[in-house]
Order: structure tokens, then C-alpha cells, then sequence
């Protein structure tokens, strides 16, 4: 019985790797149809109503956690994160942006030894270093840093997303919100809190064909709600060593996918960078938790 449940689940990860990482391709190519912050606003509103009208199905509570907490989550790992992620994208390919936003484990080392008191592990600290090596290459400052501006925002959403989680663990710990009623009220919030960014920076207008339509039906009913909702599935039946490894799994099938289509072949030492910045994080998602500081 237990084999079975563990082939489910693994075809679920792989389901989730999958949805999530084409999602990456989806939103590159509606980047010259889109602004990326009327983007993040429309996916992020419209992505919480879709959980609120999922939630009542499910007949999940739907109070409303922490306001304030809930606002500090909804602002990094929401708006904060695909915020710098789709600007990233507009000029950056896919699977330099998806990588630099999947560091989130390290800044989520550090943030946790900052805001909780978690004092990192050696092993910890071989990962980032690894990391941190692997960057040097895949950004190549010998040879000029005219390509660094989508490397920073990648690196920014992953810090977004680090703070995020490390807030979100917070928030479980002191309050145990129901998880989609949670997710629902800090993606409203992050949404809403890009509303106004969206209307006051000049942007593109968005143009409202099929290739906009197909785009962000994907992103919206599939990447996040069904991701969603599969990533729950996965994390009950998975255990968490291996269901974490899902933060290798998504960059590299997006830079799979960006190879075959959308003809984004790195360099070699690029591709060496890449490897370096896998291991670290394979590294640290291994690692035992954190140690509180005394």
C-alpha cells in the first residue's frame, strides 16, 4: 500500500515540476503582450478568487489570519516575488531568471538565522558557498556585466520569496491558519497592494488577443490554482526531504523547455554555473534544520 502511495505522490511532484515550470514559459511569451505589473495584479487577484471560490467549495473556513502578517506575506512572496520576476523577463531568458529566483533556499537560510534565530549548519553554509561560486560563473563579470539586470531581479524575487517563507512559517507556528484560506487572503493582498503600481507606472497597454487569453488562462487556472492545489496532494503523500527537491526540479525542466522552445541555449560556463547553483541547493534542501541561537 505504502509503495503505491509513494508512486502517486512522485507522479504528482512530477505533475507539479511540470505545470510549474511551463508556467515559466507562459509568462515569457506574454511579456510583449502584458506590463508586468498590470501582469502581477490581474494574476494575483483574479488566482485568490479562484481559491476563495475553492475554499467555500471545500467548505474550508474562510476568516481572514493575522491582517498584518498576512499583508507582509502577501507583499514579498506575492507581489514582491512576481514582481521582479516578470520585469526580470522582459528582458532576461527563462532559465536564467527561473534559476536566480529559485535561490529562495538560501535566502531563506539566511532570513530564518536573522528573523528566527536559526543558526545556519555547515552544511548549510557548503551549499551557499557552492552557490555562490556557481553564480560567479553563470554571470561571467570577466567578460562585462551587460547582462546583469535580470540576474538582480531574479536574485531580488528569490529574496522576496525567502523573506516570504520565512514569514509564512511564522505565521504557522503562532496561528495555524487554514492553508488555502491563508493563501487566498495574502495572494488578494498582494494583488491589491500592485493594483496601484500598475495604474501609476507607465506601462504597455495590454494587448488582449489569444496568445494574452491562452497565456494567462494557464497561469491562472493551471499554474496556480491546479499547481496549487496539486502541491497539497504532493506534500501529504511525499515526505519533505524529497517533496523540497521540487526547488530543483522547476528551474530545470523551465530551462529545458526555454531549449526546446524558445531556443535559449546557455554557454558552457553557464551551464557549468547552473550545475554549481543545483548543487547548492540540493545541498541545503538536504541539510538537517537549523539550530536556534542561543
Amino acid at each position: 500500500m505504502s509503495s503505491s502511495f509513494d508512486r502517486a505522490g512522485l507522479a504528482l511532484m512530477f505533475s507539479t515540476i511540470l505545470v510549474w515550470a511551463g508556467s515559466w514559459i507562459a509568462m515569457k511569451l506574454i511579456v510583449p503582450y502584458i506590463g508586468p505589473f498590470d501582469f502581477v495584479a490581474l494574476r494575483y487577484v483574479v488566482g485568490s478568487l479562484v481559491l476563495f471560490a475553492l475554499a467555500i467549495a471545500t467548505r474550508r473556513p474562510l476568516s481572514m489570519p493575522p491582517w498584518k502578517l498576512t499583508l507582509l506575506i502577501g507583499l514579498t512572496q506575492t507581489a514582491g516575488f512576481q514582481g521582479f520576476v516578470q520585469t526580470a523577463l522582459v528582458d532576461g531568458g527563462v532559465g536564467k531568471v527561473s534559476l536566480m529566483a529559485y535561490t529562495m533556499p538560501f535566502w531563506v537560510v539566511l532570513f530564518a538565522w536573522w528573523l528566527l534565530g536559526e543558526r545556519p549548519t555547515a552544511r548549510h553554509a557548503a551549499g551557499i558557498a557552492l552557490a555562490a561560486v556557481g553564480l560567479v560563473c553563470f554571470v561571467e563579470p570577466w567578460n562585462g556585466l551587460g547582462d546583469i539586470r535580470p540576474v538582480l531581479l531574479g536574485l531580488g524575487s528569490g529574496l522576496c520569496w525567502g523573506v516570504g517563507t520565512v514569514l509564512s512559517k511564522r505565521m504557522f507556528d503562532r496561528h495555524a491558519p487554514d492553508v488555502m484560506t491563508f493563501t487566498a487572503w495574502q495572494m488578494l493582498f498582494g494583488g491589491l497592494v500592485m493594483t496601484p503600481v500598475a495604474w501609476l507606472v507607465p506601462q504597455m497597454t495590454a494587448q488582449w488577443g489569444w496568445q494574452l487569453w491562452a497565456g494567462m488562462t494557464y497561469i491562472v487556472l493551471i499554474a496556480t490554482a491546479a499547481g496549487w492545489l496539486l502541491w497539497l496532494q504532493v506534500v501529504r503523500r511525499v515526505p519533505a526531504s524529497i517533496a523540497g527537491l521540487s526547488s530543483l526540479g522547476v528551474p530545470v525542466v523551465a530551462m529545458l523547455l526555454a531549449w526546446a522552445f524558445l531556443s535559449e541555449r546557455p554557454t558552457p560556463v553557464e551551464l557549468g554555473g547552473m550545475v554549481l547553483i543545483l548543487a547548492g541547493i540540493f545541498v541545503v534542501s538536504r541539510a538537517a534544520p537549523a539550530a536556534k541561537a542561543d
